[in-house]
């Protein structure tokens, strides 16, 4: 019973989530610091870009796109969200494909989509494991959104990653705007006055935050030790990653392990629709054809959209249709509130 009890709070298993969700920023770290080292992150090998740069560009859009595996593999999800899944993602690639602007917007709005989804990814693991330690998936949700964001958003407003995603304004240059191509200037120059804002407002929200804990804890609220150790390793791999941006390796790091804790999400949420698909339901071998399928189709497209630097509208076009569809379904495929999962 006790055991029972034990292995309750995880998703899959101790062994299965300490792998795959709770440690990976740790793993990440330590992977990614032992690997700058190495002749991998060394010279160009292809469009500018070296081994390591290449493997990540790689498992990025890997991972974004086998979200179709939920949304459109799996009936139950596809039958609440018709719309989004079909028309929406077809509009917008018409609207990008016809129009620069649309196209820039796009863009842009990825960057900063990408950093605010991160957030989600982990607020939403950390909600679920609150929910198995038997707690109101309501209660303290607020809370964590806020210091998901600052956990991810905050290292970036005042580390050494600023300009990375800040730039990507300069786009607006292609279709003839010059009002946007000034704000990375302005940050650049305001970028202490950030940096001191994100500091004095973080260390506050982050004392309230542990009182609020405190307080819920003792009106009956269950700590989730699996919550309190992922938000507390992904909050130090974020500020020494982005904060810092050692060896260069900081893009490197925190999209290994969003994307290793996507793919194992994919595979513990969807096996059953990944055996369906690969059509291997009650026969031999079908754990190894989903596992195939998963890998397979992700790394297939992964390759494709890693790898692409031609200068084609609509293509680029379904590449950020692909991802911005991706950072959309996943606030609200997964939802502890609904027992989706």
């Amino acid at each position: 019973m006790q055991t029972e009890r034990f292995a309750s709070r995880y998703l899959v298993s101790p062994s299965y989530d300490l792998v795959f969700f709770i440690l990976s920023p740790l793993f990440a770290l330590v992977l990614g610091l032992a690997l700058s080292q190495t002749p991998l992150n060394g010279e160009e090998v292809y469009e500018g870009e070296n081994w390591l740069e290449i493997f990540i560009s790689i498992f990025i859009m890997a991972h974004l796109f086998i979200v179709i595996f939920r949304s459109h593999g799996n009936a139950a999800i596809f039958q609440l969200y018709p719309f989004r899944f079909t028309v929406v993602p077809l509009l917008a690639l018409v609207a990008m494909g016809y129009s620069a602007w649309a196209l820039v917007i796009g863009s842009v709005l990825a960057t900063f989509w990408d950093v605010y989804h991160s957030s989600l990814q982990t607020f939403g693991l950390g909600r679920i494991y609150d929910k198995l330690a038997g707690n109101d998936p309501r209660v303290g949700r607020r809370l964590d959104i806020i210091l998901n964001f600052y956990l991810y958003a905050g290292p970036i407003a005042a580390g050494a990653t600023l300009m990375d995603h800040v730039n990507d304004f300069e786009e607006f240059k292609d279709v003839g705007s010059f009002f946007f191509t000034e704000i990375p200037a302005y940050v650049e120059f305001n970028s202490g006055i950030l940096s001191w804002l994100v500091i004095g407002t973080g260390i506050p929200f982050l004392i309230y935050y542990l009182y609020a804990y405190w307080r819920l804890a003792r009106a009956g609220h269950r700590i989730s030790y699996q919550k309190v150790v992922l938000l507390f390793l992904t909050g130090v791999c974020s500020i020494y990653a982005w904060g810092f941006n050692p060896f260069g390796m900081a893009f490197f790091i925190m999209n290994f392990f969003h994307a290793w804790q996507y793919f194992a999400l994919i595979w513990w949420s969807e096996r059953k629709t990944l055996v369906r698909l690969a059509g291997r339901e009650g026969r031999a071998g079908a754990t190894g054809a989903a596992l195939a399928l998963l890998l397979g189709v992700g790394l297939a497209y992964g390759v494709v959209a890693g790898l692409y630097h031609e200068d084609s509208a609509w293509i680029t076009s379904a590449f950020l249709v692909v991802s911005l569809m991706h950072f959309w379904y996943d606030g609200f495929i997964w939802s502890a509130r609904r027992d989706q999962i």
